[in-house]
């Protein structure tokens, strides 16, 4: 992951291998994104959708949210709002 913020959104670009996973998790800040490359199952809520190249996704702040990859290398641009502390 490289992430650079400003004062009010941060974007990070991601890199998920193949067959991997992100476990489910929560966290206050606004997220959104676009699929890059690949594909993935994203869980947001009670909700999963597979997504892929092009695929834009919304999470709210506090929603529970996780990602399984297949079988190819995927990558995505996330931004976030505000930044986030864990990141910088």
């Amino acid at each position: 992951m490289r992430a650079v913020s400003g004062q009010n959104v941060m974007f990070s670009h991601v890199t998920l291998e193949p067959d991997s996973e992100t476990p489910l998790h929560n966290h206050a800040e606004e997220q959104m994104g676009i699929i890059l490359e690949g594909e993935l199952d994203m869980t947001i809520g009670d909700e999963t959708r597979l997504l892929k190249k092009g695929d834009m996704y919304l999470v709210p702040p506090n929603v529970i949210h996780g990602v399984v990859t297949h079988t190819k290398r995927t990558l995505a641009l996330d931004v976030f709002s505000p930044p986030r502390e864990a990141y910088k």
